[in-house]
């Protein structure tokens, strides 16, 4: 586990930009974080990390958005589904090709979904400082064993 305190959300996206660089095809990355925490904007650094050109936005009533970049990210928002069932139908298998990574906004509330590999990144406030959070990156499973020392690097650095 690796933490930080970022001053801003340019700082947010710098820390995302800097993750982007050790993704893989096929990881997940699931965000939690209170409403305006800033998980799209830690989404919007990593897609920027990741080459996508495209505005990266919140797909709150979209569901899912699919971007092209170095890795094709799809960026899902599970905040208004009901049910694990309702999160299956959401198809995020069928989006996620083999040069896919899969963020995951509200993704606490669907973490058992997600048993195997995969990167949990928690937003959180940060008292008297509107602009400040603290931003708690978890790498969890064999895929991101020879990646946890750099990471643990980059938000090292990040401080």
């Amino acid at each position: 586990m690796s933490t930080v305190e970022v001053a801003s959300p340019a700082a947010t996206d710098r820390l995302a930009r800097r993750v982007a660089d050790l993704l893989e095809p096929g990881d997940v990355v699931l965000l939690a974080g209170d409403l305006g925490a800033g998980k799209t904007t830690f989404t919007r650094g990593l897609g920027a990390g990741l080459g996508v050109t495209e505005p990266v936005v919140s797909p709150t009533f979209t569901l899912a958005r699919v971007y092209a970049g170095r890795l094709d990210l799809v960026h899902a928002d599970v905040y208004r589904l009901d049910s694990r069932a309702e999160l299956a139908d959401l198809g995020l298998e069928e989006l996620a090709g083999p040069d896919t990574v899969v963020v995951v906004e509200w993704g606490d509330v669907v973490r058992d979904a997600f048993a195997g590999d995969r990167l949990e990144v928690t937003l959180a406030f940060v008292p008297d400082r509107p602009d400040a959070r603290v931003i708690t990156l978890v790498a969890l499973g064999d895929a991101w064993a020879p990646r946890r020392a750099r990471l643990d690097a980059l938000v090292a650095a990040a401080a």
